[in-house]
């Protein structure tokens, strides 16, 4: 019977591993009609991308002192926040067009790399976190360690230039 829900398990994540970035392609060709551009949202969302590197730094480092109901706290807070992030991102998205990079010369390119590293990773690391998340609740700390020490440095990477990205495009906003 374990076995039987750990197949469904893995089915569910790889599932919503595929299904998410899906669904964010599909309505970012959504427009909602007759509704005003989010534009308060950007700021929001970075900042929630600042408070989840934050969370997570902090939760490594609770784990590191052994802490585990605390790391598990800040973990799942980290997930909610990833959650309300991809939410407000995809409203703005639906409700404004998008908006060029303005910069010139190499910032340009500097942009654009951290931007498309950013978005690749961001897909990748749901499943990681996914996966992480499950072999912590499945009690398997073998398997959640070894992932987590791929999953951290990705997701943190995620955040932080999430952020950046946001630095460098909110002078060009409309």
């Amino acid at each position: 019977m374990k076995t039987y829900l750990q197949s469904r398990y893995k089915f569910f994540i790889w599932s919503l591993s595929v299904l998410i970035p899906v669904v964010v392609a599909i309505l970012f060709n959504v427009r909602i009609p007759d509704v005003a551009p989010l534009m308060f949202l950007p700021p929001i969302y970075a900042g929630i991308n600042a408070l989840t590197a934050v969370l997570l730094v902090a939760a490594v480092l609770q784990i590191k002192k052994g802490n585990r109901a605390k790391h598990e706290r800040l973990m799942s807070i980290a997930i909610l926040c990833s959650i309300a992030f991809l939410v407000m991102y995809v409203a703005y998205h639906m409700t404004s067009d998008p908006t060029p990079f303005g910069g010139e010369g190499w910032i340009n390119g500097l942009y654009y790399f951290i931007l498309v590293s950013h978005i690749i990773l961001s897909i990748t690391v749901i499943p990681l976190v996914l996966f992480t998340y499950y072999y912590a609740s499945m009690e398997q700390f073998v398997q959640h360690k070894k992932i987590a020490k791929i999953t951290f440095p990705i997701w943190l990477y995620v955040a932080v230039t999430g952020v950046i990205v946001y630095l460098m495009i909110s002078p060009y906003y409309a």
